[in-house]
């Protein structure tokens, strides 16, 4: 399954850095609809998913949005790397500091923790991908909030990048959702979880 490159899927070269903008942005580490979220999400789907095929999308976008947990991570490392005491309390990132120093800690714009609670795996294929359009329609959306609170090219380039794969697993998923309906009979689409129920149910 896995096939390891010592390098970015897409470079992030930040020469300025800048606290109050990885505040924001290490929302898409780990806050509710983030990279690490995603990843655990399509990872955890796929060993209930029936068809084979759709277990090949899940995991190939589970494992592209780990790339991109890289990418969010290395982003905010290169915008709070160097920073000095009075820059860390000027931009109020003193908060996140006293708990993790610069280190990177899966957390929400808010401050709220990681939590599991963040995503669903559901064990019907209907509902997941349904729930998995919804979280990169999500994952979109955020990314467009942060370019509208962020105007440095350096960063605003990797964030438009991310944000343009997120369209593109949305659109992956719904080539998903199509396959499982197709392999179902239209008028029980949510009458039957075909990986759970041996029958169709009438």
């Amino acid at each position: 399954m896995w096939n390891y490159e010592k390098r970015l899927q897409y470079p992030v070269k930040i020469s300025t850095p800048n606290a109050k903008a990885a505040k924001v942005i290490i929302t898409q580490f780990g806050g509710p609809d983030g990279e690490l979220a995603a990843s655990m999400r399509y990872l955890s789907q796929r060993y209930t998913m029936p068809y084979n095929e759709v277990v090949g999308v899940l995991t190939d976008i589970g494992t592209e949005e780990l790339a991109h947990m890289e990418i969010v991570c290395a982003i905010v490392h290169q915008l709070t790397k160097g920073l000095s005491i009075d820059e860390i309390k000027a931009a109020g990132f003193d908060t996140y500091f006293v708990d993790h120093t610069l280190a990177l800690w899966p957390q929400a714009a808010s401050g709220t923790p990681f939590s599991s609670t963040f995503f669903q795996s559901k064990g019907d294929p209907i509902t997941d991908l349904c729930e998995d359009m919804a979280a990169e329609q999500k994952a979109r959306t955020t990314y467009d909030n942060i370019l509208r609170l962020v105007n440095d090219p350096e960063i605003c380039d990797p964030i438009r990048w991310l944000r343009k794969r997120e369209i593109v697993h949305f659109q992956r998923f719904g080539e998903a959702l199509r396959i499982v309906q197709d392999k179902l009979d239209s008028k029980n689409f949510y009458a039957f979880n075909p990986e759970f129920d041996k029958c169709k149910m009438k």
